[in-house]
């Protein structure tokens, strides 16, 4: 469905969400999967239920019940599977582990909550996590037909206080980790406040993520909602996602990501909504998301990148309203080169200039249509609170500064040599803050050909409105932007672009 946005309708923006953005999302209509009839459900055999309850469980938020919700757990798998039920209460556990065939169901009122003691968290028979410390709460290896479901509230209650982050020696548990599993069903329930990751699907195939709720914002470091690693067959749809770190994340250290599809989800995050990357040795290939509304996100909305060898194509991204954002759209090939043959918790993070030995991948086919976004610039002092440490008595230009980088323009930018190719943006208004200087109009923007991708790394950029660097056959078309005070920069600048078309 296309956008009818006049460009009258503007005038609102400066205030609140725009009313653009309004109408936008009045003239959504949803798009429903309907995966089986009622008379298919009717059909269907009953399943045993396993009570929580029946094997010890006490749900007062104080006993811990690690034990007897695993014994009903195995019980389930071992009578070939069914559903697990968790009645109302509070019940405290460590690591448990989900099997073939189980449903894993938790009533309104009921709360997994996870133990504040790290030793809760054993992982002697958990395959080692590819990315960062093993710890997790829930998890699942070669698992198939799993589903965690129910109107309760799994809460992994991970503060800051109770698991710090250390240098070299980070155990902080995420909430969920599937290895290596198919048809996985996620529905209804409501995630909180992980010390790590959120919930972590790893070489999965068949996942459907439905309905879910997702709050961890500023909770602690690294609070990622969805992080898919080389996954297959995925459908998010209807979600409603405020995170800390990366919303809907994308990874592939090994293999690639298939076959993805986001829509109808309402995404806020701190760093950014949608996000492929910055794993990405396996690429990103078929990958569609659609009506969905990312707001509150202050270092960008949409991130898609290749920094580790691996390949990105065929990528849609329609129907988006976005409010109070940073950079709307980041493109980056780069040249971080991760080969992913060990745990990354031992290596560099974010890379310092020098690449890890992959080769260049490349980024072909990213098609962004019908989006309409309101770019704003960060309160520099609410940045640093962010931190956990309060804001500085007075900001520093360097914070100022940090602030205006992370509400640019759009940016799609290749290396020397490697050009991003076969780009199109069309039916796409952005109203920007403005408010550039005549100096940050001549600045020289590094390559930092092998640095951890984020865009306000590059500092201030000297357009406006879109810098585009390293590229072949991007096209613009109906693409309007504004600005809301004056800028003395470039509304749109090219550097080593070919077949530019606007």
């Amino acid at each position: 469905m296309g956008l009818n946005l006049r460009p009258q309708r503007w005038h609102g923006i400066a205030n609140g969400i725009p009313t653009v953005v309004f109408a936008l999302l009045m003239t959504l209509t949803p798009c429903c999967l309907t995966a089986e009839s009622l008379d298919e459900i009717s059909r269907r055999p009953q399943q045993s239920t396993f009570n929580v309850r029946d094997f010890g469980a006490i749900g007062d938020g104080t006993s811990h019940d690690t034990q007897a919700v695993q014994a009903t757990l195995d019980a389930c798998a071992t009578e070939g599977g069914g559903i697990v039920r968790v009645p109302p209460g509070n019940y405290v556990i460590g690591t448990i582990t989900l099997k073939s065939n189980i449903t894993l169901s938790l009533d309104h009122g009921a709360a997994l909550l996870g133990s504040q003691d790290i030793k809760d968290y054993p992982t002697k028979e958990l395959r080692p996590a590819r990315e960062g410390n093993s710890q997790c709460l829930l998890y699942a290896e070669d698992a198939t037909n799993i589903r965690v479901e129910g109107l309760g509230v799994i809460d992994g209650r991970g503060k800051p206080e109770v698991f710090p982050r250390l240098r070299g020696r980070d155990e902080r548990p995420r909430l969920m980790r599937f290895e290596n599993c198919e048809k996985v069903t996620l529905a209804g329930l409501t995630y909180k406040d992980p010390a790590f990751w959120g919930i972590h699907l790893v070489d999965c195939r068949d996942v459907h993520i439905d309905g879910i709720t997702i709050r961890f914002r500023n909770n602690h470091f690294n609070n990622d909602g969805i992080d898919l690693d080389a996954c297959e067959n995925v459908l998010i749809e209807n979600c409603d996602i405020n995170s800390g770190d990366d919303a809907i994340c994308l990874k592939s250290s090994l293999g690639p990501c298939r076959n993805i599809v986001v829509r109808n989800c309402k995404v806020s995050s701190n760093t950014a909504a949608l996000k492929f990357g910055t794993s990405s040795r396996g690429g990103f290939i078929n990958v569609d998301v659609s009506n969905c509304y990312f707001f509150d996100c202050p270092m960008g909305a949409i991130k898609l990148q290749i920094v580790d060898g691996g390949h990105m194509e065929n990528i849609n991204i329609s129907r988006i309203a976005m409010d109070n954002v940073g950079s709307p759209v980041f493109i980056r090939l780069g040249n971080r080169g991760r080969n992913y043959t060990k745990n990354t918790s031992t290596g560099p993070n974010t890379g310092s200039g020098t690449s890890e030995g992959a080769e260049v991948g490349t980024v072909k086919g990213i098609r962004i249509t019908d989006v309409v976004a309101n770019v704003t610039i960060e309160d520099p002092a609410r940045s640093a609170h962010a931190t956990y440490k309060g804001p500085p008595a007075t900001l520093s230009p360097e914070q100022i500064s940090k602030a205006k980088a992370k509400a640019g323009p759009i940016m799609i930018t290749g290396i020397p040599g490697h050009r991003i190719e076969n780009v199109t943006l069309e039916n796409i208004r952005v109203s920007y803050p403005g408010s550039g200087t005549e100096e940050e109009a001549t600045r020289d923007i590094p390559e930092d050909v092998a640095r951890y991708p984020e865009q306000f790394f590059f500092g201030v950029l000297p357009a406006w409105g879109a810098y585009i660097r390293h590229a072949k056959n991007v096209r613009l078309k109906n693409v309007e932007m504004m600005t809301r005070t004056p800028d003395a920069r470039e509304r749109i600048v090219l550097d080593d672009v070919e077949l530019f078309q606007e």
